[in-house]
């Protein structure tokens, strides 16, 4: 799932070499942490919220099929 959302998020941004995702694993889901040059946070999140909720979607549709929970968090600086 960490490698679906840095292809996506990559494919978004000016600066691919800067997106960073972590995976933190926990008891009832897994969190996804993505880091992003804070020239490109607009662009990831979108215009209300638009790509950040179509990746979300996505990764939701994609864990579905490893019985696994994930939740994204856009971490800001």
């Amino acid at each position: 799932m960490r490698e679906l959302i840095e292809m996506i998020v990559k494919k978004l941004v000016d600066q691919p070499d800067q997106v960073q995702v972590k995976e933190v694993c926990g008891d009832h889901a897994h969190v996804l942490e993505l880091t992003v040059a804070k020239e490109d946070l607009g662009k990831v999140i979108g215009k209300g919220g638009a790509h950040a909720s179509a990746i979300r979607t996505l990764m939701s549709a994609a864990s579905g099929k490893a019985k696994k929970r994930y939740i994204l968090e856009i971490i800001e600086y």
